[in-house]
């Protein structure tokens, strides 16, 4: 019987194997790079005489950064499973949960790391959004968002056999997710809109970098307290790294089978 091998080194391994791919791609890295500033030059351009103001967008942005992020880096699953490394790492003697989180963690790293450009460029132009310690917590959100939905991303892409079915799920799941988010319309008391956004877990990490990131501006809308924010999107994030642990036991027999 083979020796169990330690989870430590299975997480970092696979994290670092991720982090590895990406900077090898200069596609990707490019990618990366060029993604935050096209995001800024846009948005700040096309947003200038919006009555909300791009502080209003900012926020909303960079969920959308770490979104879209998160969601491409966890297409590695599929390319893992046709190159056969994925089933080599299945029979491993180490524990499956290690695999997951070294892949997630590795995905979510590589999200971040985007969302923080887009954050720099916002304190290089717009200034400090708020005080030095606002800014390292909604990092801290920014990192536990980032690990939710990778989570997320592997929940879908391990019943995928194809990387067409999981753009095509992505186009009509996730983007969605983003728009119901609070991340283009203020809360309104009234609104069918505000009412459904709180049953999708990403409002309230939107909700929680709205916080923090106002740019020393008052909050002149209503939002979910900040407390509750950290709190549903930590569940968020330990539910989708406890699901992807449960379905990488599965086995697949086609798109979401």
């Amino acid at each position: 019987m083979a020796t169990q091998v330690p989870a430590l080194p299975v997480i970092v391994t696979l994290a670092q194997r991720e982090l590895v791919r990406f900077f090898r791609q200069r596609n990707r890295v490019i990618g990366a790079l060029l993604q935050p500033i096209m995001f800024w030059g846009l948005f700040s351009a096309g947003l200038r005489g919006n009555n909300l103001g791009f502080e209003f967008f900012f926020p909303g942005t960079i969920t959308m950064i770490l979104l879209f992020t998160a969601i491409f880096a966890t297409v590695s699953i599929i390319e893992d499973r046709r190159e056969g490394f994925l089933q080599s790492v299945l029979v491993a003697p180490a524990p499956r949960w290690a695999m997951v989180l070294g892949k997630i963690l590795g995905g979510s790293v590589i999200a971040l790391l985007q969302a923080v450009v887009f954050l720099g460029l916002g304190c290089a132009t717009l200034g400090m959004p708020g005080s030095v310690a606002e800014v390292a917590l909604s990092v801290a959100l920014m990192g536990v968002i980032a690990l939710a939905l990778t989570g997320l991303g592997f929940l879908l892409a391990w019943r995928m056999e194809s990387s067409q079915g999981f753009h095509a799920i992505m186009s009509v799941f996730l983007f969605p997710m983003w728009l119901l988010s609070g991340s283009l319309f203020p809360d309104h008391p009234q609104s069918w809109i505000t009412w459904l956004s709180r049953f999708n877990p990403l409002t309230y990490g939107v909700a929680g970098l709205r916080h923090y990131l106002h740019f020393n501006e008052k909050l002149e809308y209503a939002l979910p307290g900040l407390s509750v924010c950290w709190l549903v999107t930590a569940v968020f994030a330990v539910a989708m790294v406890v699901l992807s642990w449960r379905i990488a036991g599965t086995r697949t027999t086609g798109d979401l089978l």
